[in-house]
């Protein structure tokens, strides 16, 4: 699990196309305290680390692996050498709760519509596919790219959201451009409650578990 906090962008060194596909991530964080077998969000994809070293230029590295269908669901697939990417470490128990409940299971690729300056902010519009957006409100939250981010205004095939200097300068959102695509997560309570609809609507038969 994650909080959709970003504590480093990534940047992909080395990939090789071997049955599933290894991409080698350089990073800021420290070698020594990244496990074998961790999960690390990569613009919002749970990923697993299966190597690490260090890059000898202050940075470490760490490789993942990628099965075709994470390929074809996420923007993974036009990740190339050079391709930079939000990182964030698992939850640990005690950590503080930042953002929100982030899975790292990217639901859709959405793709950047629009950006406005508002102040020191900047306003993004993301266009999101026709079956997320149910699942999409103002005020509530969503994921782009690994980021927990809050939903300002929803239309009827996109969505907006404001963000702040620092969100601008720390992430990845700062170096989109328009028609660039991002994966997207929503939020986990609004799917189960979408769920739960679904189940007690007429003709459904379903009672939930306890009731």
């Amino acid at each position: 699990m994650f909080t959709g906090i970003i504590t480093d962008i990534g940047e992909v060194t080395e990939i090789e196309h071997k049955g599933d596909t290894r991409f080698r991530i350089a990073t800021r964080y420290d070698a020594d305290g990244i496990g074998l077998g961790a999960s690390i969000a990569c613009s919002g994809a749970c990923l697993t680390v299966i190597e690490k070293g260090d890059m000898g230029d202050g940075r470490s590295w760490f490789d993942v692996e990628a099965s075709g269908e994470t390929l074809n669901l996420t923007k993974l697939g036009s990740w190339a050498v050079g391709s930079r990417m939000n990182l964030e470490r698992a939850l640990k128990a005690g950590d503080e709760l930042g953002g929100h409940i982030v899975s790292g299971h990217v639901d859709g690729v959405g793709s950047l519509a629009s950006r406005t300056q508002e102040g020191d902010s900047w306003r993004l519009t993301f266009k999101a596919p026709a079956e997320l957006m149910p699942y999409v409100a103002s005020k509530g939250s969503i994921t782009i790219d690994g980021i927990s981010l809050t939903v300002n205004e929803v239309g009827a095939d996109s969505f907006g959201v404001n963000i702040i200097p620092h969100t601008q300068s720390e992430t990845t959102l700062g170096l989109l451009n328009e028609g660039d695509p991002v994966n997207l997560e929503i939020d986990m309570l609004a799917r189960y409650v979408a769920r739960q609809i679904t189940f007690l609507a007429p003709g459904q038969g379903g009672t939930p578990s306890g009731a």
